[in-house]
């Protein structure tokens, strides 16, 4: 039919011939936007992964194409029956006689997408919130838990929804979820952000890399871990599924599959690329106690009273932000004395001293203090007192209260 053909496929003998790995990227983005439903969230992961529009030379022999998709782009490659296997002529779709790249179940599953968003736009404003963990929650059973709301009363409420719950009637999955979406994004991200403020945990994950390349990267990923809640939810969506591979939420556990070394490339740090032996995927969990409340499930963490009803301590988590800035300070040092990081931080060297310790707190204790979950006589005076603490983890948790 002439003109330049979509990506995936090339000319050939005037026939379309596919391009083997052209086509597994038009797979691979089909698939992400029947998991996510939203151009916008999979334009912005494309642009992550450093993935760019197909390339040709003119008959002017000026380069074209090449760069990121636009959204408008992809809205268009969703749309394409080529890639059905079929060629529109004039409005009218017909049988063509090249190889499909796209089968018929995956096609229809984003035909559907795209149709109930264009309806949803044309309803209303959209008031809510995209869906952080869309396409990566499973729950015990392996199905996909997929995001759902009902509205009540005038107010929207997300949820997370196994798929037999949508598919099936409701009776026959008594193991599936319908778990609100504000509690289990919380509990996730949070775990996340500890991770990322825990200079132990990035250290052991990138061992690989220069010492240079390393304490960079744990600075980046302490400045991040401390403005999360500042950034953009595209942003955090962004960050979030170029780490995490899957979620498995089960009865008394949420395991995060975590790919740490694709961290470098995500904060701009000049680290390599993780090769297939190295990209190994590490398992961060929660603890969590699920409550059946009529069709809606509720989620406590540890399942221990004393720190359901605690909250923040400003003090106590500004104590634990300082100490990370410390440690990163240190880590970057070179050699510089104490006394000298201490006087550029404006503090005695016996307080950085106390912080740095601080900042190899056991995990889950900081992860506790950030949710608001510490014992109830834990203060930033009391956590500075017992700076000297333990480096084995389990006698922390019996000094501080955790056990």
């Amino acid at each position: 039919m002439g003109g330049v053909p979509p990506l995936g496929y090339r000319v050939q003998d005037r026939k379309l011939v596919i391009v083997g790995s052209e086509a597994e990227l038009v797979r691979a983005i089909f698939r992400r936007y029947a998991e996510l439903g939203s151009v916008r969230l999979l334009k912005a992961e494309l642009e992550a992964q450093g993935r760019n529009s197909k390339s040709w030379t003119s008959a002017a022999g000026r380069l074209i194409g090449g760069k990121p998709f636009s959204r408008g782009a992809l809205y268009l490659m969703l749309r394409n029956r080529t890639y059905r296997g079929e060629i529109v002529h004039k409005g009218q779709s017909h049988p063509g006689e090249h190889t499909p790249i796209i089968d018929q179940p995956l096609w229809d599953a984003v035909q559907m997408r795209l149709a109930g968003n264009t309806a949803e736009r044309n309803s209303g404003p959209r008031t809510h919130q995209p869906s952080l963990l869309a396409g990566m929650l499973f729950d015990a059973e392996g199905s996909r838990m997929t995001p759902s709301y009902a509205v009540k009363k005038g107010k929207r409420y997300r949820y997370y929804v196994s798929r037999p719950l949508i598919t099936q009637d409701q009776r026959e999955s008594s193991t599936a979820l319908r778990i609100p979406a504000e509690e289990i994004e919380h509990l996730v991200t949070n775990r996340v952000r500890q991770w990322l403020l825990d200079p132990g945990g990035i250290y052991q994950s990138t061992r690989l890399l220069d010492p240079s390349a390393q304490r960079r990267l744990i600075a980046r990923a302490g400045e991040i871990g401390q403005s999360w809640t500042e950034l953009p939810r595209t942003r955090q969506r962004v960050f979030l599924t170029t780490l995490i591979d899957r979620i498995d939420v089960v009865a008394d556990q949420i395991d995060i599959h975590f790919r740490p070394a694709r961290l470098g490339a995500l904060l701009d740090v000049a680290t390599p690329l993780p090769s297939a032996s190295d990209d190994e995927t590490q398992i961060l969990s929660v603890t969590i106690r699920l409550r059946h409340a009529g069709r809606e499930i509720t989620m406590r963490i540890d399942g221990t009273d004393p720190f359901a009803t605690a909250k923040p301590d400003a003090r106590l988590i500004k104590l634990l932000i300082r100490a990370r800035r410390f440690s990163a300070t240190l880590l970057d040092s070179d050699g510089v004395p104490f006394a000298a990081l201490a006087k550029r931080q404006g503090v005695s060297p016996s307080y950085f001293t106390r912080l740095v310790r601080l900042s190899y707190l056991a995990p889950d204790i900081t992860e506790a203090i950030l949710d608001g979950r510490q014992p109830r006589d834990l203060t930033a005076d009391k956590l500075l007192a017992h700076s000297r603490l333990p480096l084995g983890w389990p006698e922390q948790r019996n000094v501080l209260g955790f056990a």
